[in-house]
This record gives structure tokens, sequence and C-alpha cells, in this order.
């Protein structure tokens, strides 16, 4: 009994060891400027990139920079700017994204304000390209051409498994009276850019980012939130076995059945193991907070959500895997700090078949720091990066957890 008992601190010693955030952050940004929406995405020889938005001189516009690690996120390689970038506006739930292509390609994307009349809020989507590794970049261009189309927002990219790169965004233009954006698909064809877009959903809540993910088999999914009956704003998927020429019927990842008049500004997040699909997601339907579900069978069923974060006001979930099988969460929350409220971010690890190993924090309540984006760099370790205020100042930091 005794001897049990010894092997069971002894696991329960190296479970905590195995789950915990190192304490030591890191700054990416450059000092004196304000810096913010950090985004993660690999290289096309697997290394670590982190890409952020820096402004100018005062101004409310910026330059996009990235850096690489070459050691697993423990480090990385001085700032390098996009320079065809600028003009980018800070906006984090519309974070510029970098997607580096297996024919030595990388594509920068971006958001502007586009001061439409038709639309105070209205906004253009462009992007930029090297075909030298970053040394030079290509003048800057549109992602949407057609003059019917104004107001380009909340996109995404991701790799394909033929090596093009696809993108997806929400636009103006639609075919139907009632409210809401058409969410558009387009892929990269070689070095000409993209092409051949396509709509492929209508009435999608305007404000709240999309995800584009391709799992291990090549099936490209697509997460957002809906308008659903012209009222509700839940989470829903679809997904394409063929190279998004064509996707399944939308289906709600959860019946939330959240009835709102507004905008939540926080988006899905998705990922995938051997176990299935894994999704979260912020709601004030059926509860408040981040919630989690999963789906075994490719999108045909999902499971019953359960609550992820304490705080009712937990939004802006991001998800990875780590090594093949455990997936994390985080996302920021607000906490009580005085007479104030700052923000911090939490954290939880589960298990690749769904049940929670462990729920914290990662930074001090008396902070102020937001959304966070995370991605797993080997069998053991997430990188966390975050924008975190200083006074009246941004810079993004960075983080491991292993």
């Amino acid at each position: 009994m005794m001897k049990n008992r010894h092997w069971w601190i002894l696991l329960s010693a190296c479970l905590t060891a195995c789950h915990q955030p190192d304490d030591k952050e890191r700054v990416l940004s450059f000092a004196g400027r304000d810096a913010s929406c950090p985004f993660i995405t690999t290289t096309t020889d697997g290394k670590i990139a982190v890409s952020w938005i820096e402004t100018e001189g005062g101004t409310d516009t910026g330059l996009i920079y990235y850096a690489v690690s070459e050691d697993k996120g423990r480090s990385f390689s001085a700032a390098l700017p996009v320079p065809e970038s600028r003009g980018v506006l800070p906006h984090a739930e519309n974070m510029p994204k970098m997607v580096f292509k297996p024919d030595g390609e990388i594509i920068a994307m971006y958001g502007v304000e586009q001061n439409d009349a038709r639309n105070k809020y209205a906004g253009r989507v462009f992007y930029t390209r090297s075909l030298d590794n970053g040394k030079t970049w290509l003048p800057a261009q549109p992602l949407v051409t057609d003059t019917g189309s104004y107001d380009q927002r909340y996109f995404d990219m991701a790799l394909l498994s033929s090596g093009e790169a696809a993108a997806i965004w929400l636009d103006n233009r639609k075919e139907t009276e009632n409210e809401g954006s058409t969410l558009y698909f387009a892929v990269t064809d070689g070095h000409n850019g993209f092409r051949q877009e396509r709509p492929v959903a209508q009435t999608v809540c305007q404000c709240c980012r999309t995800d584009l993910y391709t799992d291990d088999k090549g099936a490209v999914h697509i997460a957002f939130r809906d308008i659903i009956n012209d009222s509700i704003r839940d989470m829903v998927h679809t997904v394409s076995t063929d190279g998004g020429a064509s996707f399944t019927p939308l289906k709600r990842i959860s019946a939330d059945n959240w009835i709102v008049r507004g905008c939540p500004h926080t988006g899905p997040a998705m990922v995938k193991n051997s176990e299935g699909l894994h999704f979260a997601w912020f709601t004030m339907g059926g509860g408040q907070g981040v919630f989690y579900c999963r789906s075994l069978d490719n999108g045909v069923t999902y499971t019953h959500k359960e609550q992820v974060s304490t705080m009712p006001m937990a939004k802006h979930p991001q998800i990875t895997v780590v090594g093949n099988e455990q997936v994390m969460m985080v996302w920021d929350e607000p906490v009580k700090a005085g007479k104030t409220f700052n923000s911090r971010i939490g954290f939880q690890v589960r298990k690749g078949t769904g049940e929670v190993l462990k729920t914290g924090t990662l930074t001090a309540d008396s902070l102020y720091v937001t959304f966070p984006v995370i991605k797993g760099v080997d069998k053991h370790t997430a990188l966390i990066a975050y924008t975190k205020r200083t006074g009246e100042s941004e810079q993004v930091c960075y983080r491991l957890f292993e």
C-alpha cells in the first residue's frame, strides 16, 4: 500500500511538472513602439514564425513584422519587416496572417480601412508575396478585384494538401436581404496569387473572425459564427474533402441559441488529432464564456458542450494540439484589480480524448494582456504569444508552456 501511495505521488508530480507555464516572458516587438495582433505559423522547413503589427509615428496604422525561431520558440531571429504592408490596421480579431508555401513563396495578408460611405466600418483585405524567402516583397494587391465588393474582413489562410494556399473572408456581396455577410473561399494558382473566388455561405455574423483549417487527411474545415433564423448567432462548421471544390451543409457545433442583436467580436477555433476534431468558442447562449466540444466523425455529430472557463466574460479562445494528442486552449478574461479591471490569459490542457488535465492562468492578475494565440511546437511544448499593455503602450510577448 505504501509503495502504491509513493507511486501515485510521483505520478501526480510528473503530471504537474509536464503541464507548467514557463514564467520567463520574452518580448518580440521593438521597444518604444506600439505592437499588437500576434499570429503563429510555421515555415516550409517546420520552424516557428510569429508575426505582429507595429504602429509608426503615433499613427493608427502600421507595418507587419515577423521573426523565426530555430529552436522551437526558445529564441527568435531579429524582427523582419514586410515593407509592402504599410498601412495595415491593427485589429486583433482581424489579425494579419502569414503562410509559407512549399514552393518557397511567403504570403502576408492583412486588413486596411476602406472609408466607404455605404458602411463606415468597411475594410479591405490586401496581400503581398515574397518569392525569395523574405528578402524582397511584391507590391501589395487586393484580395478582391470585383468593384461590387466594398467590404472584406475577418479573413483566414491555410495551406492545402496540394501545396497551394486557401483563404476565406467575409464580404458584403450577397444574394439575400437578410442580415449578415457572405463567406468567400479562394485558392492560389502557383505564383499567380489567389484565384477562382466563390461564395460558401451567406448570413454570416459580420464581426467575428473565421477559422480555416486543413487536417492531416487533406480535408478543409471552416468554422464561423452564423446568423440563424435572423436572430440566433451560433457557431457552425463545414468541411470539404475535395480541396475546397465543394463543402458539406453547415452544421451547428452546439445549439446555444444565442439571440443577440450586436457584434460579439469573438470567433471560433478548431484543431484535429487522432481522436477527432476539437472546437472552442465564446457564447452567451445556454451559459456564458468559453466552451469546448469535439466531433469524432469529422463533423457529422458533435459532443455536448462543456464550459472551459470559470469567468463568465472569458473570450477569444484559441486551440492547438501538443505532440500528436493533447489539446490545449488559451483565452483572455477580465479580472478585478482594485477599483478597475485588468485582463489575464487562462489556459486548459485536455487529453486527446477530451478529458480535462489542468486549468489555470498564464499571466498575473496585475497585468493587462489580451488576445493570446497558441501553437504546439513539439511533443511536450506549446508557444503562446499575446499583447501586453503597459501604461499607454502595448508590446507583443511570448512564453512557452511545457
